[in-house]
């Protein structure tokens, strides 16, 4: 009698345990369905390219270059802001302009070289509606120096030694 109260109360404890694994199981997975159908919702935003190299440019130089967009969501892309990583990189973007899931669209970036010489890497913050809430684009080049230029900068570094 001993024993099989024992074994129904082992019986009784493991089909607990299962019972109570299984329920956990089953919020997970509905939860992440749940996630899963809050992101599907959402825009993505894909790039042709994330990256640009202009290459050697000449000091002085103002570079442009653009960067193509599609919204491959499911809901309107909007970009609430663009911001460069200094006033020589100007982005020119459609603000608050509401993109359709299927539709492209541009955003052109300006570099300015001027007293900008040698190795350059700038970037666009973008701020949008999609999950991730934030992309950046890239934009790098070698700036020659401009020789006038050049010998002004090394008259005031010998001046201020």
């Amino acid at each position: 009698m001993r024993i099989l109260s024992f074994v129904l109360i082992g019986i009784f404890l493991v089909s607990c345990n299962n019972s109570a694994s299984t329920k956990v199981k089953k919020e997970n997975v509905e939860e992440s369905k749940a996630q899963q159908a809050m992101t599907s919702d959402l825009a993505v935003m894909t790039f042709d390219k994330s990256e640009h190299d202009f290459g050697t440019i000449n000091e002085g130089d103002v570079v442009e270059t653009s960067f193509t967009f599609t919204n491959t969501g499911n809901s309107d892309l909007t970009i609430l802001d663009a911001k460069g990583s200094c006033g020589c990189t100007v982005p020119e973007y459609p603000k608050n302009t509401p993109i359709a899931p299927g539709e492209s669209g541009e955003i052109k970036v300006k570099f300015d070289s001027s007293n900008k010489p040698g190795n350059q890497a700038k970037t666009v913050t973008l701020t949008t509606n999609t999950e991730r809430g934030r992309d950046i684009l890239r934009i790098k080049t070698i700036v020659t120096p401009d020789p006038v230029k050049e010998q002004q900068r090394q008259a005031a570094r010998n001046k201020s030694n």
